[in-house]
């Protein structure tokens, strides 16, 4: 392997990435966390509380230093009139602070960093910071990393939320940012010196935006000996809260930040289309919702006792560990999706859409089961419900896939590949 040089590399997230529970602090954990080990990483974030620093030890002890900013609050009257008025996606102006542009612009006087890596199309404003203050010196590198493809992911929550009238408002949102976020994310994509996708398929978006291109790919990743095969049983409800009702049902597990709206559909669409198909075969089935910040729609599927709606959980593990099925229902949504990988590196069986496993090289039948159709998902379901010998051979199929392909010990020197191909 070709020995890197040792970088200075400034990270910008949009939230402190610590604790990594979900999508975007779970890749910046682990990116920063890999990458430290060889270079000087430094770290400017927005946080909701300063307290979030003092319980962010880890995090700590991986960045030479760490500066935050409270993030700021946008009133429903400022996101309305900007969502007529301003040429910007929403998105690019949910995260505008005088604050944050003052502390980037004395970090970037007071140290020479190599790489300046933007995380997320909510930092985009700092990309284009970070670029004019560029022109002036000639470095940082200025390195993009965008979490998903935002205009496809729009354009599917468009496609899908036209359907149904009650949806109209929501769709005719999306059809708007889906234009704005076309312009934006090309413009930001010009500007970086290296840009990042999750996958290929993301690549392949950018490029349409803009031809010609150059996309790195650097998949998102899994800890696979946090998220293991082994993890242990327990009953102990003073630790995982809802656990003990798991024991002696049909489980089915979803995971993931219960606000999100390609969450929120996916729940919604699986409790109303799949899941009474399955408890007519098996009544016993029991859902569990299992995540953070759950919209007032998941909270109300929580009246029906075949459902579990959590809310916020220190460790999923015990649930994913604990079901029969783990199901991935995603009909919104590009990137990749960190909650299959954890399931896969725990040895799960998965049914999920096509869109659920996007972006990961699987096949049907041998990782584990892809199903579109609410009457062909609910059939998997309950076939892989009946049949423990195909549930272990698939689960042991998905732990061996991501250990050899995912983990983040094989993913961040593809990162470093990006920086080195710049010559640095």
């Amino acid at each position: 392997m070709m020995r890197v040089l040792r970088m200075r590399i400034l990270f910008l997230t949009p939230q402190l990435p610590y604790p990594p529970h979900q999508g975007t602090s779970i890749r910046n954990y682990n990116l920063i966390k890999n990458l430290a080990m060889r270079h000087e990483v430094y770290l400017l974030s927005f946080v909701h509380s300063i307290d979030e620093l003092a319980r962010a030890a880890p995090l700590r002890e991986c960045c030479r230093e760490i500066e935050v900013v409270l993030a700021p609050r946008r009133s429903t009257r400022q996101r309305f009139f900007s969502f007529f008025l301003s040429p910007k996606p929403d998105i690019a102006l949910r995260l505008s602070s005088k604050e944050f542009e003052t502390r980037l612009a004395a970090a970037l006087q007071r140290k020479r960093f190599d790489v300046l890596q933007v995380e997320g199309i909510e930092m985009g404003p700092y990309l284009e910071q970070g670029a004019r203050i560029r022109e002036q010196g000639g470095k940082p590198l200025i390195v993009f990393d965008d979490h998903n493809a935002e205009y496809i992911l729009q354009r599917r929550a468009f496609e899908t939320d036209v359907r149904y009238i009650l949806r109209w408002v929501g769709a005719f949102y999306s059809l708007v940012q889906w234009r704005k976020l076309g312009h934006y994310e090309a413009a930001l994509c010009r500007l970086a010196d290296r840009v990042i996708a999750v996958s290929e398929a993301d690549r392949w978006a950018l490029q349409r935006l803009v031809p010609g291109l150059e996309v790195a790919v650097v998949p998102n990743g899994v800890d696979t000996e946090f998220y293991n095969d082994q993890f242990p049983m327990t009953n102990d409800q003073s630790r995982f809260g809802h656990w003990d009702l798991v024991i002696g049902h049909y489980p089915l597990v979803f995971t993931g930040k219960m606000d999100f709206r390609p969450n929120v559909d996916a729940v919604l669409w699986f409790y109303r289309q799949v899941l009474p198909l399955i408890r007519r075969e098996i009544p016993d089935v029991h859902f569990y919702v299992v995540g953070r910040s759950p919209h007032r729609r998941i909270l109300r599927l929580g009246e029906d006792p075949a459902v579990t709606v959590t809310g916020y959980v220190d460790d999923v593990r015990p649930y994913i560990a604990g079901a029969k099925v783990y199901v991935v229902p995603l009909r919104i949504g590009g990137g990749t999706r960190l909650k299959v990988l954890e399931a896969m590196a725990m040895g799960k069986a998965i049914v999920s859409t096509s869109l659920g496993c996007e972006g990961f090289q699987l096949k049907s039948g041998r990782e584990l089961i892809i199903a579109d159709k609410p009457e062909r998902f609910a059939l998997e379901v309950i076939g892989l419900l009946r049949d423990a010998p195909l549930r272990e051979r698939l689960g042991r199929a998905a732990r061996r896939f991501v250990k050899e392909h995912y983990d983040w010990r094989f993913i961040v020197p593809r990162l470093e590949q990006v920086y080195t191909h710049a010559g640095l």
